[in-house]
């Protein structure tokens, strides 16, 4: 039961405070207790992890509507990229590479794109893939997921493979 009651408190919690959307993910610290931490410090936490490592990983900064691809600390790819809108947006948060498609179709509400190039899915249907129905990048204009041109989404997709992290701030 105890596992039970812990599995449930790792999930992250929504809370509104005064209007204000704070996320919160409880961490078991092993001694019975459970501490709350916002998004934005388990993703800075990440990311420090991250770049003490040696590992492949991709950051996107929402804010800057840019893309960087890492080999821990160092950058080694920087594109401008085109995020969710207000109204659909790309998901915070760290994940992981789950899998890649040379061409897939993407449908959603009010749009079917057939072979859709260079496509890697991070969470369900999110995921980061070339786009050349489009030319603004670095704005958002996308149904949530990460626009790349798609010369750029070539290389991100022949230099990371399923497994590779993407941590996504703002």
């Amino acid at each position: 039961m105890k596992s039970l009651i812990f599995s449930k408190l790792l999930r992250p919690l929504k809370v509104f405070i005064s209007g204000v959307a704070l996320t919160l993910t409880f961490v078991n610290t092993g001694i019975g207790e459970a501490w709350a931490k916002p998004k934005s410090q388990i993703i800075t936490q990440q990311i420090q992890t991250l770049q003490q490592s040696n590992q492949r990983w991709i950051q996107i900064d929402l804010s800057k509507q840019r893309l960087i691809a890492w080999e821990g600390a160092t950058p080694m790819y920087a594109v401008a990229i085109s995020t969710g809108k207000k109204s659909t947006p790309t998901l915070r948060g760290s994940f992981k590479i789950q899998s890649k498609h040379r061409k897939v179709r993407m449908r959603g509400d009010n749009y079917d794109i057939p072979n859709v190039p260079y496509a890697m899915f991070y969470d369900g249907n999110y995921g980061i893939h070339g786009a050349d129905w489009h030319r603004k990048f670095g704005t958002p204009v996308s149904h949530g997921c990460v626009n790349v041109a798609v010369n750029h989404a070539k290389w991100i997709f022949n230099w990371a493979s399923v497994g590779t992290s993407v941590v996504i701030q703002r």
